[in-house]
């Protein structure tokens, strides 16, 4: 279990034994006996240091991840221990409104509004709608290790009224591209990635990694167009995009499920594409 789940033997040893034991051991009545044992009598240090509260409130209201505003008062408060607070404090404060140091409406910033994973129907088994796939298994080892830009993964972000955009993102850099489009079909999806590709300077134009949606059909002429090899993910496989998952996802604080995606030109799309990249990036240090 505790390979699994990336902790220490000692972590979930701990666990069960002050939660009833193997035999005894209920996750429901574990957690909340967690929450319970978080409302100590301490009060917690974004209560005690108001000055901190306020960065940290200040910038959840920018749409910050605990973990991002962690990271940014460590930088750029070397020297000042009473300036730091680590992102598992600030979750606690905001789902414990009983700590009173930041506003529950702040709860509305977390780019995760969802505390549980709901399975979804299996989808029958269909054809494969890309003629000349070429497996990801293909792709250059220079992309899967991420040691040079310009290998980019991509797919489509749904929206209300059968609207999409799409999405991409630079494997070495995290740099992301939105684009707007009026379609879904192939010959609409694939000239407008064409024409946002081949902006790009040559040394940025090597591959993309795309999902086997029928969008990228024709894959081919965009290859002619770009020079850009398409390589294609596994059936229901999208960790293998990873970070272009992890990126539509943060995608829903700006575009939540259900928006008219075909409202929002391509100059707004730059703009909130913009404030994806100059958020700070843990994995970029």
């Amino acid at each position: 279990m505790a390979a699994r789940l990336g902790r220490s033997p000692s972590t979930v040893t701990r666990e069960l034994a002050r939660n009833g034991g193997r035999h005894g051991y209920r996750a429901a009545a574990a957690d909340e006996r967690a929450w319970q044992r978080a409302r100590r009598p301490q009060r917690c240090k974004l209560a005690r240091e108001p000055v901190l509260a306020g960065l940290v409130a200040a910038k959840l209201a920018e749409q910050w991840s605990p973990r991002q505003i962690a990271g940014w008062l460590k930088r750029e408060f070397p020297a000042d221990e009473t300036m730091r607070v680590s992102h598992e404090t600030i979750y606690l404060t905001l789902f414990i409104q009983a700590r009173g140091a930041l506003k529950r409406e702040l709860l509305a910033q977390l780019r995760r509004s969802r505390s549980i994973r709901r399975p979804r129907t299996a989808k029958r088994a269909t054809p494969d709608p890309i003629p000349g796939a070429v497996s990801i298994r293909e792709r250059p080892a220079e992309a899967e290790d991420r040691a040079l830009p310009g290998h980019w993964e991509g797919d489509l972000l749904a929206g209300g009224n059968n609207s999409h955009i799409a999405t991409l993102v630079e494997r070495h850099s995290r740099f992301v591209m939105l684009i707007a489009l009026e379609g879904r079909d192939t010959e609409t999806v694939t000239g407008a990635l064409a024409r946002h590709i081949q902006r790009l300077p040559a040394q940025l134009r090597h591959s993309l990694t795309w999902d086997r949606g029928g969008e990228m059909a024709d894959h081919a002429r965009f290859t002619i167009a770009t020079d850009v090899r398409v390589y294609f993910c596994d059936p229901h496989s999208p960790w293998q995009r990873g970070s272009n998952e992890n990126t539509n996802g943060l995608l829903r604080q700006y575009l939540p499920k259900g928006t008219d995606l075909s409202a929002f030109t391509q100059p707004q799309l730059d703009t909130i594409a913009n404030s994806l990249n100059t958020r700070p990036r843990e994995t970029l240090d």
